[in-house]
């Protein structure tokens, strides 16, 4: 739990812009009530039916296992940062438990909105692979568990926009490109009118800081599993290249926005000495950009990326291994950026505008 996750450190297809893929799949037992109606002493039997049948899973060696009851709850936060449990499971506590493997790319809630939430994660555009291992397990424990199956609808779950496949499959994207382009209001709407769902960072109802948009599947119902992956990851690629070419449109016409975003960000992350989550997001975000454009070295990439984990809340107290106020938080998070940011050269534009027009002429246009 002390380290990052695989996915975190990635290095996964288009890792420059798809920094996560991830399926999950929502399971309940059969003639059982769902989390939300079962009574405290059901809810822990169903747990206790669960739970083990989970921990004899081969890539459940050496798992890490806890009841939600026994985890404080900056430790609880913590997972929902790293986007390992939700945020309403983090409400839970007798009753409901995690079970995940130790590369973080696993993990399994029991007793969230449904009995069973099983999901996968994995580095950059990996969809398929990311279904492949949530399929297996789901394979395996149905084997040893009895779902709730209806042979005309499909797995039951306690919310009706997941019954049917029970599957959510979505991708955490970087897109500043659209953003600074002022494109990415046209591009949500496009994602939308195809059932496509894009949210912020924490999902339903947040707010995309730092320039990130989770874009999932809406149905369930009345289509196959790898049909909504195809579906979606050809959705996903073509916003990619949207963001390639609103980057390419960034440099060849407003180069100086651009600049001038890179620098300030640079400027305000080494020399604050208070900021808060979002404005960190926000302007680590830039940075990140500026590594993809070339204006600071390859190597800075994945600093860049632990500070985006590193500097949520629940992190920052449990580093500093103490409760922290508001203010506290905000003056902790820049002494931390400052001291990682210590060695980081500035930005150089030259080699920025260089590596942007060779990287326009070796790309391979959209008709090859």
């Amino acid at each position: 739990m002390s380290t990052g996750g695989e996915w975190l450190r990635g290095e996964g297809p288009h890792h420059q812009i798809v920094i996560s893929s991830r399926v999950r799949l929502a399971r309940n037992l059969r003639s059982r009530a769902f989390p939300g109606w079962a009574k405290k002493a059901e809810r822990t039997a169903i747990l206790d039916l669960i739970k083990p049948r989970v921990e004899e899973l081969p890539e459940m060696q050496d798992s890490f296992s806890e009841l939600l009851q026994d985890l404080s709850a900056i430790e609880k936060q913590v997972l929902v940062e790293r986007h390992l449990i939700s945020r309403e499971h983090a409400a839970k506590s007798v009753g409901s438990a995690i079970v995940m493997n130790r590369r973080q790319t696993l993990s399994i809630m029991i007793n969230e909105e449904d009995h069973l939430r099983m999901q996968s994660i994995r580095s950059g555009l990996q969809l398929k692979q990311a279904f492949k291992l949530v399929d297996k397990i789901d394979s395996a424990l149905e084997s040893k568990l009895e779902f709730a199956y209806d042979q005309r609808l499909g797995y039951l779950t306690a919310c009706p926009t997941n019954v049917g496949t029970g599957m959510r499959a979505s991708a955490m994207l970087h897109l500043p490109g659209l953003v600074l382009s002022e494109l990415i209001n046209q591009v949500i709407q496009a994602v939308s009118k195809i059932g496509l769902a894009v949210r912020g960072l924490y999902g339903e109802g947040t707010e995309a800081m730092g320039n990130l948009f989770q874009i999932s599947n809406q149905t369930t119902l009345g289509e196959k599993e790898d049909e909504i992956i195809n579906r979606l990851s050809k959705v996903i690629e073509t916003i990619i290249e949207k963001e390639h070419d609103a980057r390419q449109v960034l440099i060849q016409k407003k180069s100086n926005t651009l600049w001038d975003q890179i620098g300030r960000a640079y400027g305000v992350l080494t020399f604050a000495h208070a900021m808060s989550s979002k404005e960190a997001l926000n302007l680590l975000s830039i940075i990140k950009l500026g590594v993809d454009l070339g204006s600071f070295p390859e190597d800075r990439r994945l600093p860049i990326d632990e500070l985006f984990i590193d500097t949520q809340p629940a992190h920052l107290q449990k580093g500093s291994q103490q409760k922290l106020n508001a203010e506290e938080r905000d003056h902790l998070r820049a002494e931390i950026i400052r001291e990682r940011l210590k060695l980081f050269p500035k930005p150089d534009i030259s080699k920025m505008a260089r590596e942007s027009s060779d990287q326009a002429a070796s790309e391979p246009s959209n008709n090859e």
